[in-house]
């Protein structure tokens, strides 16, 4: 594969740059004791974290979505989750090499989430990403949010970047398709948080990798 320098790398959140399932499956389930239910599998709730709380609340909470009992359980999972932000959350093994040799090449990286900035600015505090990241675009930064390409194409301007000189890096199709509108070239971690019948292949992404360390691979 021939490769080209990129100037900048634009990570997703949860599921690409920080391991969020641990702190966001421990909420899921808390509220479901509240309501007398048995914990849900770790590996069901990893599957659905990077779809949002409407995806998590689908598999945990009983309820019709458009009932007023599975606004609250979704309402309440977000309460939980924001004063449990970062218990268990980490960056993805081999991501801080990544970051660090980013920063000490002078790459630029920074973020696009659909994580609202209620929830990502503290996060990001938390894990002391937020003063080393160039650019943090929320899924509430804009009106609209991938896989509209908006978000992605402010990252750029943001930067200073070109859009063709810019990566996306992402676990979920809604990414790959968004980067792509862009013009940016995509990557999706494999190491995410994918279903079992999720296609990466099908996605159109120009490539794919197995951990953080095969990033700077792409570069």
């Amino acid at each position: 594969m021939t490769t080209t320098p990129r100037t900048t790398v634009l990570f997703d959140l949860d599921g690409t740059l920080l391991d969020t399932a641990p702190d966001l499956a421990w909420a899921l389930n808390k509220v479901r004791a509240g309501r007398g239910a048995a914990a849900l599998d770790y590996a069901l709730v990893r599957s659905v974290v990077s779809h949002g709380s409407y995806a998590m609340t689908r598999i945990a909470c009983d309820e019709p979505e458009d009932s007023s009992a599975f606004e609250q359980f979704r309402l309440e999972l977000l309460d939980v989750y924001a004063d449990n932000l970062a218990d268990r959350t980490r960056l993805f093994d081999g991501m801080g090499n990544v970051l660090d040799t980013l920063e000490s090449t002078g790459i630029t990286w920074g973020i696009v989430t659909n994580k609202p900035a209620w929830l990502t600015d503290p996060l990001l505090e938390r894990v002391r990403l937020a003063d080393r990241a160039a650019v943090v675009i929320s899924g509430d930064t804009l009106a609209q949010r991938k896989p509209h390409p908006a978000q992605l194409l402010l990252a750029a301007e943001k930067t200073a970047s070109e859009p063709v000189d810019c990566v996306y890096i992402g676990d979920a199709e809604r990414d790959i398709i968004a980067g792509r509108a862009a013009g940016m070239r995509t990557v999706i971690a494999l190491y995410g948080y994918l279903a079992a019948d999720d296609r990466p292949g099908e996605w159109g992404a120009d490539s794919l990798i197995d951990d953080p360390d095969a990033i700077l691979a792409c570069l």
